[in-house]
């Protein structure tokens, strides 16, 4: 019989069976009551094999936790330096947060027009000037897309992203029509626009959400980095670790 490299130590009870035709199973698992991992090989078939007596909830969690990949990272390592390379970058970061002060400042306009029916001039304005702004960063990250990923839009990492952009993008411009066509009433035509301001914000949160995403890989690819140089030993040759934003 094939000895145990390690035992359970565990007060339940343990089973025998036969394992048929394995030339090596490896099974680890984890439960209430078990203190250690339980380990054990067997060369050939029919040798007797140490099975733990473990609820059909725990072995489900244990083919679960085997079946789980790494979450795909947003960049890769010569993404993340392509990103940190480009002025791309630096006109994202302007772009955002001033589009959304100008959102802010159009959401007051156009709930002050709807509330009282006054100041139409002025959140048409603000309408005008947030769809100018959204077909520039619109533009300037479809560059910053070709740059960091080498594909124009609806690259893998920012594939959503750029799905409800296109439709705030879409939702903005018809705003723009009806105004030029003189489509629907003023306050109809106002409507369209804060159909595209509920789809901004929506839009938004996803940007921010990737952001934090990218920090977290970025603190992470550093703190490997510094592991890397205090215990070469350490790092696994061929890891690969990314960082953002856009």
């Amino acid at each position: 019989m094939q000895s145990l490299h390690t035992l359970l130590k565990s007060t339940a009870s343990h089973s025998f069976c036969e394992c048929e035709a394995a030339p090596a199973i490896e099974h680890g698992a984890r439960h209430k009551g078990f203190h250690s991992v339980e380990i054990f090989s067997a060369d050939q078939a029919g040798v007797d094999c140490v099975l733990s007596n473990l609820p059909v909830s725990s072995a489900s969690t244990v083919a679960a936790e085997r079946s789980k990949s790494p979450r795909k990272p947003l960049y890769t390592p010569e993404q993340r330096a392509r990103r940190d390379a480009t002025p791309w970058t630096l006109v994202q970061a302007i772009l955002a947060p001033l589009q959304f002060l100008v959102f802010l400042i159009s959401l007051g306009l156009v709930a002050y027009y709807l509330t009282t029916g006054k100041g139409y001039e002025a959140a048409t304005a603000s309408i005008l000037i947030k769809t100018f702004l959204l077909y520039t960063i619109m533009i300037t990250g479809s560059i910053w897309e070709k740059v960091v990923f080498d594909e124009w839009l609806f690259v893998e990492a920012f594939f959503w992203e750029d799905v409800f952009s296109m439709l705030v993008l879409a939702l903005q411009t018809l705003y723009v029509v009806a105004l030029l066509k003189g489509w629907w009433t003023p306050e109809q035509q106002v409507y369209i626009a804060v159909a595209a301001y509920g789809t901004y914000l929506v839009n938004a949160a996803q940007f921010l959400w990737k952001l934090r995403v990218a920090r977290l890989e970025g603190k992470k690819n550093d703190a490997g980095s510094q592991s890397g140089q205090m215990s070469p030993s350490m790092t696994a040759p061929g890891t690969n670790w990314a960082g953002q934003q856009s």
